[in-house]
Order: structure tokens, then C-alpha cells, then sequence
């Protein structure tokens, strides 16, 4: 009888099943009591029951046959609540099923357990809401995993299932990857559909997972990517990121290291080991350093904000104002203040600034192939809030919050948080981007990091 989920990555706890070590229903069955017990408050729905009936049938010969998977709380599945995250929201139930879920089960043969908790309409960068509460990093209990995918880092670093769904339209996928010690790779907007149903936005958001290792993230990229009719602004399907691992050429390739990617301030000590981690790096892979690369963009954060802001608005509909109290504070707040701010002169200004930032993202990728920065701009702060303002020692205000990461949502080319140390006992994670469709080097390169620097797949 097995007394603990798996503690390792999903690849191999398909490989204990095909041999034998253990069986689907029996994880599920451990993945349940784990759950229970648990006081990360990662998980805000389970479907034991249909769980208990899909691990019994489980294929172990398909990619992910039998592994118990979280569904991040934004992420529709029919029957099941859909709910944003919002109290407004508690009793909808979701009609459809996102095409990334379908195809993880049906292509991949995961066996869905239920759903993670999310910050409200994943727009802010901790976990903590009015409908579910706060949830916790494993790494520290009472620090925040981070958002909008919090629940499923806290599950995945938390010990209780090896793998789940994430979304990301400023971060949201590695920003918690950074807090957690977990990989996570934002891909290349449209590389996996967001059909049936989802809206195109501010044409930021992408989805995909968080895991505890490249060959995880690389296998679910292989069973999940491709071009699907309800959302055309999906790519086509791409193949061999798992098989090409190892095998994908780096040496020669130029690099950019930079602590203030985008006018990002980012903490001193945590600086020192992301500096470290990238010199290793550029060691063993044959980068080639550029220095004096001119690395600056244009704010964008307030326009993000704006645009995601009437995004939430329009799911509100006329809940709005009524329903303010029953908002977190975040949300709250950017409702009141991006109230008559985004009319066809913004959208003008928007659309301006988002053009000077393409040039700017396409100038410097002419002079390098990758820029290294941090995931973060410090280590995991409160689970309850507030969004901190001071990073390190150093006051940049709370702005400061998501900068790193927001700008490869807004150009839509991939990057990816791979984790390098710990900081006062709290992981530390290094986001290296790349050009467009470029998601192969990117897990080359976190590769080359896990091989020479193995990271701990739960937190202790």
C-alpha cells in the first residue's frame, strides 16, 4: 500500500507504474489522503470519485497514464466549478472543458484530481482570496507561493501531485515556479490552444504547467501544443521536446545577464546567487557573455494593468459596483481606479507603447540570443499580503511587482524560471528568455542548470 504520493518527477512515476512499483489507483488514493491532510490550502475542489473511476482505467503505456494532475481554479472543466476565483462567481458551474485538460487526459492519460486555488481572475501575484482564503508555500508556511497559479506550485513543491496546469498573462506561471523552487515555462503566445471559449484579451495570456523537472515540462509540451480550430490564434503542433533533450546545440550562443531587465529592482543577496547560477551556466552550455547590451523597455506595467482591469470589468458585468466588498483588494482597488481610464484614445497610447516595447524586445534579440534576470524581484513575502514595496533592502514600490516578467507576456516570446539556491531558507528562481518559438533552447539550457545543479523536487 502506498503511504505517500510520489516525490519525484511524473516521468518517473509512469515508470513505477509500467514496472510495477506501485499502482495509479493506489497513488490517487495516497494523493487524496495527502490532500486531506495538508494545510497549504492548494486545492479548492476535488472530483475524488470520477478520479477514482479514471485511475482504475488507467493506460499506463500513454505519456501521463495514470498521474494524478491539479487543475489550476482558471481552467475550465465541465461540470466542475468555474468560478474565477471570485465569490461573485461561487456557484457556476463550467460548460466545456479547455482544450489543454482535454488533451493532457485523452492524449496523455493524467488523471485529474481537481482543482488548484488562484488569485482572483489571476490578476495579482499572490494566492489569496475572498472565496478561499490564502494559500501557503511549502517552503515556509505563512509566505505566499505566489499567483496566479499559487495552488498548483503549493500542491507540486507541496508533495501532492507532481504535476499541474498554470496559466500566465504577467507571470502567473513563473512567477509561482520562482517562489516554489519548481520549473516553469511560459511558452510562446499560441503555443498551446485556449479554446473552447476563452477570450483573446490583452494578448498576454499562454498556458501550461508547473513541474519538478525539464523532462515533465518538455513531455507535457509534446502531448498538449498544436493548433486547435477554437482558438486561431493557436500554433501549429511542434514535436521532440522531450526525445531532443540533451542534443540541442548552445555553444557559441550569445547572453545578456541583467539585474534590471525592464527597470526592475531586484534584491541584492538574491542577485548574488542568480549571478552565480548564470556564470555556471555560461560555463557548461559555451555562452558567450555580452556585456553593455542597452537592455531598456518601455513601462508597460500601468497599460497591462488597464487593459486586464477591463477584462475583469466586462466578467463583472452588473455585479459592478455592488459586489466591490465581495472582491479582494487588489482587484477591488483596480476597478476603482481604471473606471472611464481605457477609451479609444488609451487604447491608442496602449497600442503605441506596445509597438516601442516589440522594437525594443526585437533590438536587443538581435544582439543576443538569451537574457538572464531574475523570476522575482525577492523572495516569497506574506501569503495574506500586501503586495510587498521594499525588495531586499531597497524601496521601489509596489509596482515593482511583476516587471521582470510582464514584458515577454506583452512581446509573447518564451521564458522560463529555473530554480538556482535558496535565500533565508526560500527558493530563488532565474528566468532566462528567448526569441519566438524558441522553447527548445530554453529547456537546453535548464537542463545544462538541473544537471549541474540539482534541485530539490518537494521543499523539505
Amino acid at each position: 500500500m502506498t503511504d505517500t504520493p510520489w516525490h519525484g518527477d511524473a516521468v518517473s512515476l509512469v515508470d513505477a507504474f509500467r514496472n510495477g512499483e506501485r499502482s495509479p489507483l493506489e497513488e490517487l488514493r495516497a494523493t487524496f489522503d495527502a490532500i486531506s491532510r495538508s494545510n497549504l490550502n492548494a486545492f479548492c475542489f476535488l472530483d475524488q470519485e470520477a478520479a477514482e473511476r479514471d485511475a482504475k482505467n488507467a493506460d499506463t503505456s500513454l505519456p501521463f497514464g495514470g498521474v494524478p494532475f491539479g487543475v489550476k481554479e482558471l481552467d475550465n472543466v465541465a461540470g466542475w466549478p468555474d468560478t474565477e476565483a471570485c465569490m461573485v462567481f461561487k456557484d457556476r458551474v463550467a460548460k466545456t472543458t479547455t482544450t489543454q485538460v482535454n488533451r493532457v487526459c485523452r492524449i496523455g492519460g493524467a488523471v485529474k484530481v481537481g482543482q488548484t486555488t488562484a488569485s482572483e481572475f489571476g490578476g495579482v501575484n499572490l494566492t489569496r482570496t475572498v472565496l478561499h482564503g490564502a494559500t501557503h508555500n511549502p517552503w515556509k508556511h505563512g509566505h505566499t507561493p505566489g499567483g496566479s497559479s499559487g495552488g498548483t506550485a503549493s500542491a507540486v513543491a507541496g508533495g501532492l501531485v507532481s504535476i499541474a496546469t498554470g496559466g500566465d498573462g504577467g507571470g502567473s506561471i513563473r512567477i509561482p515556479a520562482g517562489f516554489t523552487g519548481l520549473l516553469g515555462l511560459k511558452a510562446t503566445f499560441g503555443r498551446i490552444p485556449r479554446g473552447p471559449g476563452a477570450s483573446n484579451g490583452n494578448l498576454t495570456t499562454v498556458t501550461g504547467c508547473l513541474s519538478r523537472s525539464v523532462r515533465d515540462t518538455a513531455r507535457w509540451f509534446d502531448v498538449v501544443n498544436g493548433h486547435e480550430a477554437h482558438d486561431p490564434l493557436s500554433l501549429p503542433k511542434v514535436s521532440g521536446w522531450e526525445a531532443g533533450l540533451g542534443s540541442v546545440a548552445t555553444k557559441g550562443l550569445r547572453v545578456a545577464v541583467v539585474s534590471n531587465f525592464g527597470g526592475g529592482v531586484v534584491s541584492p543577496a538574491m542577485w548574488e546567487v542568480i549571478e552565480r547560477a548564470a556564470e555556471n551556466l555560461i560555463a557548461v552550455a559555451g555562452l558567450k557573455r555580452r556585456e553593455s547590451v542597452d537592455v531598456s523597455l518601455p513601462r508597460l506595467g500601468a497599460a497591462w494593468s488597464i487593459t486586464g482591469s477591463v477584462a475583469i470589468r466586462n466578467e463583472l458585468k452588473d455585479h459592478w459596483p455592488a459586489c466591490a466588498d465581495q472582491l479582494t483588494p487588489e482587484i477591488r482597488y483596480g476597478q476603482k481606479m481604471t473606471e472611464n481610464l481605457y477609451g479609444s484614445e488609451a487604447r491608442g497610447k496602449f497600442e503605441k507603447r506596445r509597438i516601442e516595447l516589440n522594437n525594443s524586445m526585437a533590438r536587443i534579440f538581435s544582439e543576443v540570443d538569451f537574457i538572464i534576470t531574475a523570476t522575482n524581484p525577492d523572495i516569497a513575502f506574506n501569503a495574506e499580503g500586501p503586495l510587498p514595496d521594499t525588495f531586499g533592502g531597497l524601496v521601489a514600490g509596489a509596482q515593482n511587482n511583476g516587471v521582470l516578467t510582464i514584458p515577454a507576456n506583452i512581446y509573447g516570446n518564451p521564458g522560463i524560471s529555473v530554480p538556482v539556491g535558496l535565500v533565508d531558507g526560500l527558493p530563488v528562481g532565474m528566468q532566462i528568455m528567448a526569441r519566438h518559438f524558441e522553447e527548445p533552447l530554453l529547456l537546453e539550457l535548464a537542463l545544462a542548470v538541473e544537471r549541474t545543479q540539482p534541485w530539490s523536487l518537494v521543499a523539505p
